[in-house]
């Protein structure tokens, strides 16, 4: 079924064939600068919004939305219209900016057993305008605080670059009509290389934020699985060539979980594998979440702050993140959207 935002702009100009020429400004200027559905878009006639209304619905479906304490979280649960999937979307606001923490997958495949959207398991790919639908409906409720998105995340539900056409698609359209620069983008992937090389050859210089978590090989394939496919060396020399053709610094993530990927040892190891990189790869540190289904817990904030000093020293230029929205489980690794996870003791993760 084709939901309201998966039309390009030239397949609408279709749907309203026989239409005034100009309905076609008023109606894409209203989806994508106003945010605004058909039946809204008061400069169309009553007949036409029911028509569109009708032959295009949204394709996300709100069961609920929860808030944090202090009110600067947002975390909606969609079911799609097509498959009835749950997936989320997180809202965060700051003192300059609001950001969109948007899924690409109904579930992910990727079985990283500290994430609980992993445990969870995979059902399908999300459309290009279910993707873009989410900022949309994101940006509607900001209206409400006068808050406009400026700034979009490609990390919430699954894996980005499993499904990079779709993904690069609503790319497009969130940069082409709704106008968030390429700078504020970011893609973020656990190390999917064919990904990442598609990504080297699209035209847009958008952020690359990688999911490392460890560095030695060993270690990395039991955090994250898919590094038996994509090893560390093979990985680092696609983000050497991403990094050279797009001259934009790439980012990794590192989920610092306690005596497992927080030594010194891993800190010096992380540090060469950045230093490989000119300019030097930035390091985000993510204290690990708390996930149902994963015995272990996140590095102290004393850990953390010694692991940072220690990147630094190396050269290394390394930030910690700030979590937002863990008791609403909107934080990094912990959406699920709603699915029990259950644990597989041998590993941490689920049956």
């Amino acid at each position: 079924m084709t939901t309201l935002y998966d039309p390009t702009r030239e397949e609408i100009a279709v749907i309203l064939e026989g239409e005034a020429s100009y309905r076609l400004d008023q109606l894409w200027s209203g989806m994508y600068t106003h945010f605004k559905k058909p039946s809204d878009i008061q400069t169309l006639p009553a007949a036409l919004r029911a028509k569109l209304d009708a032959q295009l619905p949204e394709g996300l479906i709100e069961i609920r939305r929860e808030t944090s304490e202090n009110g600067d979280t947002v975390k909606f649960l969609w079911h799609l219209l097509e498959g009835n999937h749950p997936i989320e979307t997180v809202l965060m606001y700051y003192d300059e900016r609001a950001t969109v923490c948007v899924s690409t997958q109904a579930g992910c495949a990727m079985a990283c057993g500290f994430c609980a959207t992993g445990q969870a398991g995979f059902n399908r790919q999300l459309s290009p305008g279910e993707i873009v639908e989410q900022v949309v409906r994101s940006a509607r409720e900001a209206a409400t605080k006068n808050r406009r998105i400026d700034n979009i995340v490609f990390m919430g539900m699954g894996e980005p670059l499993a499904n990079e056409p779709n993904v690069w698609a609503a790319v497009e359209r969130i940069h082409g009509d709704i106008g968030i620069s390429a700078r504020h983008l970011t893609i973020s992937t656990v190390g999917i290389v064919p990904g990442i090389k598609a990504l080297t050859q699209r035209p847009l210089p958008v952020n690359l934020a990688v999911s490392l978590h460890a560095a030695r090989d060993q270690l990395r394939t039991e955090l994250v699985p898919i590094n038996e496919r994509y090893p560390l060396k093979m990985l680092m020399e696609t983000c050497r060539e991403y990094l050279f053709t797009k001259g934009r610094r790439i980012t990794f993530e590192w989920a610092l979980i306690d005596a497992v990927n927080d030594t010194d040892r891993d800190a010096r190891e992380l540090a060469e594998l950045c230093l490989q990189l000119t300019p030097a790869a930035h390091v985000n540190l993510i204290p690990l979440n708390p996930t149902p289904g994963w015995p272990t817990v996140g590095s102290s904030p004393g850990r953390v702050a010694a692991f940072q000093r220690l990147l630094r020293d190396l050269g290394v230029n390394a930030t910690t993140r700030q979590n937002r929205g863990t008791e609403i489980a909107a934080a990094c690794g912990q959406l699920a959207a709603g699915q029990p996870v259950t644990l597989n003791a041998s590993r941490g993760q689920s049956k």
